[in-house]
């Protein structure tokens, strides 16, 4: 049976639609950057998709071919996810999609090293005679962070957050976005298959323990 990371990593992939508390490994990824409004039908966003899906599926069927990938074992293609950010902001502006910047990406199995990555975009440029040019091998240590299982339409999203900053507050932590941690989401649902209300969304977001003052002395 294919290895499914999303089965077998659930601490990751699965939390509860409550807040809570997750130390993230360092993984590899394959990315693509970007910016503006995902829901832009000729946009930046959408294009991207496909060049991450092409080297991915170039990867896992590559067994098929002459070129053998050392360790290689079957497995489930993990979901997509997406790191975002608004310059010049600590929030997220939905109002204001436009102004998003992103990296969207797919995790990589671990026998994937970089020159097999280089193999994939080689392979993949010349079967389906395209520019993956922007595709990048992108390895990513995310740390502490509190994560939570975001069921609605993406729009929605700020209610659960609000949940989630409630929980650090209570919990004697903060967020701690910086220009390497960011807001992340994980997407388990296909939304051209799916109701917006049904929609399952992992949303993640890095921490880090709140500052503690001493008391005022008189």
């Amino acid at each position: 049976m294919a290895f499914d990371y999303k089965k077998e990593y659930k601490e990751f992939y699965l939390p509860p639609k409550k807040p809570c508390i997750v130390d993230v490994p360092a993984m590899n990824y394959i990315a693509v950057r970007g910016s503006g409004n995902p829901n832009d039908p000729d946009g930046e966003y959408k294009a991207t998709i496909g060049l991450l899906y092409g080297i991915a599926f170039t990867i896992k069927m590559s067994y098929k071919g002459s070129h053998k990938i050392e360790g290689y074992f079957s497995y489930v293609v993990p979901p997509l996810e997406g790191l975002w950010w608004q310059e010049g902001s600590g929030n997220i502006d939905y109002a204001h999609k436009e102004n998003f910047q992103w990296i969207s990406m797919i995790r990589l199995p671990e026998f994937v090293t970089k020159e097999e990555f280089d193999w994939a975009v080689r392979e993949a440029t010349q079967k389906k005679q395209s520019d993956f040019s922007k595709v990048e091998f992108f390895p990513y240590h995310e740390g502490l962070c509190v994560h939570c299982m975001h069921i609605g339409s993406y729009d929605e999203e700020p209610a659960t957050i609000g949940l989630m900053d409630e929980y650090l507050s209570a919990n004697g932590y903060s967020a701690d976005f910086s220009e390497t941690r960011f807001h992340h989401e994980i997407y388990l649902s296909d939304p051209r298959r799916t109701a917006p209300s049904k929609l399952r969304t992992v949303i993640r977001h890095p921490i880090k323990p709140a500052m503690t003052h001493p008391p005022i002395s008189s």
